[in-house]
């Protein structure tokens, strides 16, 4: 069943003999699931199971559900923030669908010494997709990817001398000690169909949300006023709060397949085709929608959808065929994607920014304390 057919199940906008029967098996699997979760966390929550201290503050970064809800461009804007205050941050994650290295080739009419050689010409490192785009987004900042973080923990603060983690996709590893929990909730679908997996897309229940510190709600700037009240009003029924920061995701450039950044102003009034394999396309549409451009027809692909040489082929001979000029995807496509591969219309990835809508003070104070408390730069 591909990611499209699934959320159609999921929501109950499939609503045939065989999606109820369906549903209902998931409802029984979400049970026991559901269950060994619940005493996992009453596990941690009354010592039964060790938490481990790291020797410098943690800062969790995660979420209730599956799927995207924009962790990448937050964990960057993190990183990048603390080393303007002076820290030295390091990455941590687990690396999930980790990938070969991609080699880049330079183009032959750019010197040496040019941005390209800096940006993407040289292999990329093994990892995953988020990996690699956040060595793009803040390559000062050591990420070590590794399932064992408290291990990683250990290895990265001694190994690169940093005085404050970040734990990327943390919410629900309680093996490691946070100082400051993040979780993010996505205002396009917060509530993951209000089931827990396999039924829904919620990996605890609504009720994990109180063990937050701070709650981050994305594409605040995507979903209408009404969307945004309900929202709220299911956070002080589940917190007794509705406090949260509100968080916009807008384009602020181009990066083309050598890494080389290009100003929005070259999509200007182009024929376009979209492509993406990420957890929200939702989100990646919007996106699109954003931008002043024509665009013709956006193609989605399983979330962390790894690439093949006749999926390229396909896709360029699909925007050729739709007269695109050019092709737009998202970061984490792009870095997948070796530049000897692609045969079509010029291609480019959308890189994001984050501006705050509201809250960006609470954030940033929240923050301080925690760092004053444990550390100092």
């Amino acid at each position: 069943m591909n990611e499209a057919a699934l959320h159609e199940l999921l929501s109950g906008r499939r609503r045939d003999a065989g999606a109820k029967l369906l549903r209902c098996g998931l409802e029984v699997a979400s049970w026991g699931y559901s269950s060994v979760m619940s005493l996992r966390n009453q596990a941690y929550q009354h010592h039964w199971l060790q938490i481990h201290k790291a020797p410098v503050p943690v800062i969790s970064l995660g979420n209730l559900t599956t799927g995207g809800t924009g962790k990448t461009p937050l964990a960057a804007w993190l990183a990048n923030w603390l080393l303007a205050q002076g820290y030295r941050p390091g990455l941590l994650s687990r690396g999930y669908h980790a990938l070969e290295p991609v080699v880049q080739n330079r183009p032959d009419d750019s010197p040496a010494d040019s941005p390209v050689e800096s940006k993407g010409m040289k292999p990329v490192s093994p990892g995953n997709d988020e990996k690699r785009v956040l060595d793009r987004l803040c390559p000062l900042v050591p990420h070590l990817q590794q399932r064992d973080r408290v291990a990683a923990a250990r290895k990265i603060v001694a190994e690169s001398s940093c005085n404050v983690l970040l734990l990327d996709d943390g919410f629900q590893h309680r093996r490691l000690h946070r100082d400051l929990d993040l979780v993010l909730i996505d205002a396009l679908q917060p509530w993951g169909y209000g089931h827990v997996l396999p039924r829904g897309l919620l990996r605890e229940s609504l009720s994990g949300l109180c063990r937050a510190d701070l709650i981050l709600i994305t594409r605040a700037n995507q979903c209408s006023e009404r969307q945004r009240e309900s929202l709220l009003q299911k956070l002080r029924h589940i917190r007794g709060t509705d406090a949260a920061i509100e968080v916009a995701f807008v384009p602020s450039q181009l990066v083309d397949l050598y890494g080389v950044s290009q100003p929005l102003s070259l999509a200007a009034g182009k024929k376009s085709f979209g492509f993406c394999g990420i957890g929200n396309p939702a989100g990646f549409r919007q996106t699109i929608a954003s931008l002043p451009i024509n665009s013709l027809q956006i193609q989605t692909f399983p979330d962390h959808y790894h690439y093949h040489q006749a999926d390229l082929e396909q896709l360029a001979q699909t925007a050729a065929h739709l007269g695109a000029e050019a092709v737009f995807t998202t970061q984490k496509d792009l870095v997948k994607i070796a530049s000897t591969d692609w045969s079509g219309p010029p291609l480019y990835a959308i890189e994001i920014g984050v501006q705050f809508v509201r809250g960006a003070s609470l954030l940033e104070s929240r923050l301080h304390e925690v760092l004053a408390h444990r550390s100092s730069p």
